[in-house]
């Protein structure tokens, strides 16, 4: 079920699908807005070798509190615009998460990016 307010998330029984658009050799790792029906997120790493999918899991996975092995890219390993699923360690536990991910785009600057 996607929420109105967060489209990039789709939930179900053990955890979500998280639809992102990664922006490689930024210079932090950050979320910066909704682009489109997609998560923004900058990650300082290249797209080389894998290090960028690699960087984006372990992201996630501080993002949503899960361990890195609960984060797999379902789609987009070799794209900018990617699919992934978290799995959550117990019930409940991405709610919270999924609530401080909302007020934190909500206090953006910039919340909605114009899709590319």
């Amino acid at each position: 079920m996607n929420t109105p307010e967060l489209p990039f998330i789709t939930t179900f029984n053990e955890g979500l699908i998280l639809s992102i658009y990664v922006q490689p050799r930024a210079s932090k790792n950050q979320i910066c807005g909704i682009q489109g029906e997609e998560l923004k997120i900058r990650l300082t790493s290249p797209p080389v070798d894998g290090a960028a999918n690699k960087l984006c899991r372990e992201f996630v996975a501080d993002l949503f509190n899960v361990s890195k092995s609960s984060v797999e890219i379902v789609s987009g390993e070799t794209s900018r615009h990617k699919r992934l699923r978290v799995i959550a360690n117990h019930p409940g536990q991405l709610v919270t998460h999924i609530s401080a991910l909302e007020k934190t785009l909500g206090s953006l600057a910039i919340r909605k990016l114009p899709a590319s």
